[in-house]
């Protein structure tokens, strides 16, 4: 089926979506547990209903994970709704032994990633995906468009082992990909773009950014692909293979790091099998503690918005 986008024409709350889906699997299924470190505004319908399996420890993230763990281990499957920084580096250890450690199929959902929380550099989420990915048998997921979590979450409860799933901010979230033109499979990345000059891989709330760049470069006669590789562990190792045999030209663009995450992870695959494009680049954070602003304040100042994914464009295809 052919992809259409919206376009940025809709907006949805990824929050709303999260606790109306986890409400919709909790009423069909007695093992989901939802729990919350005090983040669970959007949980009351699933606490409303499904009580005796919500549970909100107060801000105690590494008490949370411990929880989860416990209730995993009674053969339960259960979600944890939290923000990024707190639940990826304040739980780190809890998150490794308690979990990854045991292979257990507990669900991180995180809000605010990358420079999208607006708090400051505390509340930016900078190194979670390296962080998340370097945990074994960790699934490591960044959502671009909020009606994709109701297909990952249903996904996720016949999914083995653990999984963090990564949203923006969550509360005015960019629908990009038309009601029934995509199909979400965890571990394979999507086409949302053919080109055939050189192609962007993009995750999260940077999909809607590398489209914006491909129509824009459009109209300058060059043909940009644009994947989105919303599983970014794992990998989908053959789509990243045969895109740059086929374009040769790629520039990854990311809201984190611009090591450790999608670009390390490209780069690796591509070094390992000496696969060698005729040209990569990296749009991301570089090495700051970014202070307070927008998302789009900030990935203008810090080079990697709109206009800097054109420019990295027009670069690589120079090489």
């Amino acid at each position: 089926m052919g992809v259409t986008f919206n376009f940025g024409q809709f907006f949805l709350s990824g929050r709303t979506v999260i606790g109306d889906t986890l409400h919709e699997i909790g009423l069909k299924n007695d093992k989901l547990w939802v729990l919350t470190p005090d983040t669970g505004a959007a949980l009351k319908a699933f606490k409303r209903d499904c009580g005796d399996r919500f549970v909100d420890v107060g801000i105690a993230e590494q008490n949370v994970v411990g929880i989860a763990a416990g209730l995993a281990l009674e053969g339960n499957i259960p979600v944890i709704m939290g923000m990024i920084p707190f639940m990826t580096m304040r739980a780190c250890e809890q998150v490794r032994t308690d979990v990854c450690y045991q292979n257990l199929p507990v669900r991180i959902i995180g809000t605010g990633g990358g420079l999208t929380s607006e708090g400051g550099s505390t509340h930016n989420a900078m190194e979670d995906i390296a962080l998340m990915s370097s945990l074994v048998n960790m699934t490591v997921i960044s959502i671009g468009d909020p009606n994709m979590i109701r297909d990952i979450l249903w996904a996720s409860m016949e999914y083995p082992g653990p999984m963090f799933i990564r949203l923006a901010q969550g509360k005015k979230d960019r629908v990009i990909y038309e009601e029934g033109t995509m199909k979400y499979e965890i571990g394979k990345g999507i086409v949302a773009r053919e080109g055939k000059d050189a192609t962007i891989f993009a995750h999260g709330e940077m999909v809607f950014q590398a489209l914006e760049a491909a129509f824009r470069l459009e109209e300058e006669g060059i043909s940009v692909g644009v994947i989105d590789m919303f599983t970014i562990k794992p990998l989908d190792k053959e789509l990243v293979l045969r895109v740059v045999e086929e374009t040769g030209r790629i520039v990854v663009l990311e809201d984190h790091l611009m090591y450790g995450g999608l670009a390390t992870a490209i780069s690796d695959l591509l070094m390992d099998r000496a696969v060698y494009p005729k040209a990569f680049r990296r749009l991301g954070i570089p090495q700051v503690y970014a202070g307070f602003g927008t998302g789009e304040e900030l990935r203008k100042k810090y080079g990697y918005d709109t206009e800097a994914t054109v420019r990295a464009v027009r670069e690589v295809l120079e090489k």
